[in-house]
């Protein structure tokens, strides 16, 4: 068996959005969080929820893509070069997360099976925890 001499790259962690989490907590709406802070990911990811649970599939696909393009730019700018560990213990990373699991539930939804294929796989790459914890719910 062979051994990657490089090792894993080191986890990314996003940063935190205090003010945009304390607006969810203190029960705004995710749709007017992701108009005041359209680079939050969790609000994206919450409006992809509530669209999947409404039986709407194509909203969820659209909102759960925004959350997670919109992810992908700040996991660049953090240090991510397209692989490594994004852990779902650290809170920031949580938005990106539940983005990419909405987006391959919705994929699967619309008969994108390719798509949906991949968004579990990078889900599991990124971090098994958060493939596991999503699969729960």
């Amino acid at each position: 068996m062979s051994q990657n001499l490089l090792g894993e790259p080191p986890a990314t962690l996003l940063p935190e959005n205090d003010v945009a989490r304390a607006a969810l907590e203190a029960g705004a709406p995710a749709s007017g969080v992701a108009a005041a802070h359209p680079d939050f990911p969790l609000a994206w990811a919450m409006l992809a929820e509530d669209a999947l649970a409404a039986d709407d599939p194509v909203a969820a696909y659209a909102y759960a893509r925004t959350g997670y393009h919109r992810s992908l730019d700040q996991l660049r700018r953090n240090g991510w070069k397209g692989h490594g560990p994004v852990p779902w213990e650290h809170e920031g990373n949580r938005g990106f997360l539940r983005s990419l699991y909405a987006l391959g539930q919705a994929a699967a939804a619309i008969g994108e099976e390719p798509e949906a294929d991949r968004c579990q796989q990078f889900l599991v790459d990124s971090s098994p925890a958060a493939a596991a914890a999503l699969a729960a719910r």
